[in-house]
């Protein structure tokens, strides 16, 4: 039976980049017998985003409230957990991982049998490498996420990662709802998951705004490094 990969599409006003991107989808094929289902969480888009989606025939879930980035990845997980995939692939709809790079996802996991693959910028440094201020904060974050898990995570704020089937149940049954990406290291690497980066090129985002407007603040960092102290020290 061939493996079948549910790429996960969290949008909240992505009018403007969601064609290109499931555009992009419709024309890539993924390695060996792979086969690929594509679903977007309108997370309470105030725009044409979920009509859009349902042009371009995407599964389309849409969320009675705004989630966030955190709640809307979550619902994926758990539609790729009930519906039996083997693989959920957690795609921006801003433009900013190109659907060209999945293989490389792909490929690394058939290669490592890593549970959760990341999607690094910063393993080869080519492409898009986000603000001066978000590469401070993603510095600090490789520097806590080693302290408390070992880990040499470098783009450990990436939202471009594969999931395998006993990271999708993990993160079915507890997934950080805000500012998710760097806490749920810490839960993975707790409960025995191997974690490893590939490196991608990834892109400027094509239109609507950044879930994580004010990264470089130190609100940010200190609400993140709570959260992943909390994540850290809680019962298994």
């Amino acid at each position: 039976m061939p493996d079948r990969v549910l790429i996960v599409i969290p949008c909240y006003n992505e009018e403007t980049s969601l064609p290109l991107v499931l555009n992009e989808l419709r024309q890539i094929k993924l390695p060996g017998s792979y086969q690929m289902k594509v679903l977007v969480i309108n997370d309470c888009s105030k725009d044409n985003t979920a009509a859009i989606a349902k042009e371009h025939h995407a599964t389309v879930i849409d969320l009675p409230v705004n989630l966030g980035i955190g709640g809307a990845v979550q619902t994926g997980i758990l539609f790729a957990r009930d519906n039996g995939f083997d693989l959920a692939i957690q795609l921006d709809g801003d433009g900013q991982h190109p659907p060209k790079e999945l293989a490389k996802l792909i490929a690394f996991h058939e290669e490592t049998r890593a549970n959760v693959v990341i999607g690094s910028r910063f393993l080869e440094n080519e492409g898009y490498q986000s603000s001066f201020t978000r590469r401070l904060g993603i510095k600090y974050f490789l520097w806590f996420n080693r302290l408390l898990t070992g880990l040499q995570i470098y783009d450990s704020t990436s939202g471009f990662r594969l999931f395998d089937k006993a990271a999708i149940e993990i993160a079915a049954l507890n997934y950080p709802d805000e500012y998710p990406e760097p806490e749920s290291l810490v839960s993975f690497s707790k409960a025995g998951l191997k974690i490893m980066e590939v490196p991608v090129i990834m892109s400027h985002r094509l239109g609507g705004k950044s879930s994580i407007r004010h990264f470089g603040s130190l609100y940010y960092c200190i609400k993140v490094t709570l959260a992943m102290l909390f994540s850290f020290i809680r019962k298994s």
